[in-house]
């Protein structure tokens, strides 16, 4: 359902965002601004900010932030649509009804026939492995690796028979078509031979959706054959990408943070150990869609990857993952095991636990893996390092804990404090922050620069612009909306000035309705509600300004030559504009 921009305008103006959030939580008023203990994750200090003259929240203790429809988003799970339709219902306004069409019936009575049968298919496969004798050997590899009668049930575990065609066979008895147990994913159709089984001959887990509906199943073969491990493929009802195994378990516990682990195995253990705050991604790499979910329930996650090589990698790639939506990372070591299971089955509970306790900040995990790459006991390298470092430290945009992390790492690796302090701050000022380690620790520091490092300059020009607008006059006839590119940044920019050109101010929350997605409505809120998080004299910022406005130009110049590299006349006026924008200046002392 779709409603016209008119319409959610006025939805939005008529239900005031400190009203609304003051019906969830506890606001007292600050000065320009409310605030309360974040709802979107667990403080004593507060830290959610309310701006009743911008109509927006922003959490500088977990980074959420956006208008009233973002809010109820985020509380309450809704769609933008639903959000909408809530707000309306609220405020009296009468919204246009729409019928779902013939086509959205249909696809969606498909999808719950898809999970009904998923739902069939788990029952069978765990009747097998509990009330028959040929479950037995899948019932003995289970009970060896240390799991209990409860956790076997608690989690429906299962056995898919040695038969290629057992489960066919019984979901054919009880009504499902060929066509639909091939849309299931747990059977192929093959030409001459009929139904053959995904699964067989496998301990089977079922994976439920975050309401506790099963939508698809991993499988671990019994003995040695390969792959050991598979996954139901995708299906109308089963988006890796968008699930985590146990999430339906670990939203309602009530212990610290969300662990992710490797593996279902893992993750199992773990909940028998007292750990139901555990989760693992779905046989594929970790994804932002999974970190938004995690994101509904915690502002802080320990991951517990295997301790060999390719486990540091994927941690190093999920930190990096995690901060982009805002979440406190820490790692836990598993050493000298390889696996949480393992150090479950050798150590015990206790030891874990001690392990969470003193577990490594995802920051401090970043350092000590890529000084592993350098020298220190070489002059040239410890400048590489404290440069590379201090684009890390320099993204951290609470200042307090920026400081912190300097003082910890120039005493860790005897940098010089002051000098790292410096070069923080100069990146910082200059949005060429870099918070992702993983290119210069991995994927070496020659690789291309991530597209969202080529956006940072573009970001804090238009976040400039919002917390003074004076800046509009100052680059009258320099900047506009067309030197921003990207369609999220283009399309802010655009909303930005034609609403100053309109009524010589802006109005933040009005843009964020341009967005019917949480992840775009926390991208528009992050440029419209941020706070500058450095200190800087005139001098300071009159070269910040002149460094982001060039950048920013001669990135949709760049972009421009590419585009018409075959006509000559074109490409040189867009060469002599280049020539210009590299030597202009701005000065903020008249303006």
């Amino acid at each position: 359902m779709y409603y016209s921009d008119e319409v959610i305008e006025e939805v939005r103006s008529r239900n005031d965002i400190i009203d609304v959030i003051g019906g969830y939580v506890s606001l007292k008023k600050k000065g320009n601004t409310f605030s309360a203990c974040c709802p979107f994750h667990h403080e004593k200090t507060p830290s959610f900010h309310v701006s009743k003259d911008k109509q927006m929240y922003h959490c500088f203790g977990c980074g959420v932030g956006g208008n009233v429809f973002t809010f109820i988003m985020e509380y309450e799970s809704y769609s933008f649509p639903e959000a909408v339709k809530l707000l309306a219902d609220r405020s009296g306004i009468a919204l246009p009804e729409r019928e779902m069409s013939k086509e959205q019936k249909q696809r969606e009575n498909y999808r719950t026939l898809l999970k009904e049968m998923n739902k069939t298919a788990a029952a069978y496969f765990h009747y097998l492995l509990t009330k028959t004798e040929r479950g037995n050997k899948a019932k003995e590899y289970l009970i060896n690796r240390g799991l209990s009668e409860d956790t076997i049930s608690k989690f429906a575990m299962g056995y898919s028979d040695i038969y290629e065609n057992d489960l066919y066979n019984y979901l054919k008895s009880k009504g499902y078509t060929d066509a639909q147990m091939k849309d299931s994913g747990l059977v192929e159709i093959q030409e001459g031979k009929g139904g053959i089984d995904k699964f067989w001959n496998r301990v089977m887990v079922p994976i439920l959706d975050i309401n506790g509906k099963v939508i698809g199943f991993g499988g671990r073969v019994l003995g040695d054959g390969m792959p050991k491990y598979i996954n139901t493929r995708e299906t109308a009802v089963f988006d890796k990408s968008h699930n985590l195994f146990a999430m339906n378990i670990a939203r309602r516990s009530k212990r610290r943070g969300i662990i992710i682990c490797e593996g279902y195995m893992d993750v199992i253990a773990l909940h028998q150990a007292g750990f139901d705050n555990t989760v693992a991604s779905l046989g594929t790499a970790f994804t932002v869609g999974q970190a938004e979910i995690i994101k509904r329930f915690t502002d802080e996650v320990y991951l517990a990857y295997d301790s060999d090589g390719a486990g540091t990698n994927a941690t190093l790639k999920n930190i990096a993952i995690l901060r982009e939506v805002g979440l406190i990372t820490r790692v836990i070591d598993m050493k000298p095991y390889k696996d949480p299971d393992e150090f479950i089955q050798a150590m015990g509970r206790e030891a874990f636990q001690d392990r969470i306790d003193n577990s490594t900040t995802g920051i401090l995990f970043e350092v000590d893996t890529i000084a592993k790459n350098f020298n220190m006991k070489d002059p040239e390298d410890k400048i590489k390092f404290s440069k590379d470092i201090a684009k890390r430290l320099s993204a951290i945009e609470e200042v307090v804990a920026r400081h912190s992390y300097i003082d910890a790492v120039s005493e860790k690796y005897n940098l010089d404090k002051d000098g790292l302090k410096s070069l923080v701050s100069k990146y910082g000022q200059a949005g060429v922050a870099n918070s992702n380690l993983y290119e210069e620790v991995i994927e070496k520091p020659q690789q291309t620069i991530k597209k969202e490092d080529d956006n940072k300059p573009q970001r804090l020009l238009l976040t400039w612009l919002v917390n003074d607008t004076s800046l509009f006059k100052l680059l009258e006839g320099i900047v506009d909306e067309t030197d921003f590119i990207g369609d999220n940044y283009h399309l802010v920019a655009t909303a930005l000035f034609e609403q100053y050109r309109k009524n010589g101010s802006v109005n933040p929350a009005a843009i964020v309705n341009l967005f019917d997605d949480v992840e775009s409505q926390r991208l528009a809120a992050g440029i419209l509600q941020t706070e500058l998080p450095f200190d800087t004299t005139l001098e300071e910022k009159e070269r910040a300004i002149n460094d982001v406005v060039k950048k920013t130009k001669l990135a949709r110049i760049d972009m421009e030559l590419t585009k018409n590299a075959e006509d000559v006349v074109k490409f040189q006026e867009l060469i002599v504009m280049k020539a210009k924008v590299s030597k202009l200046h701005i000065s903020l002392k008249n303006g």
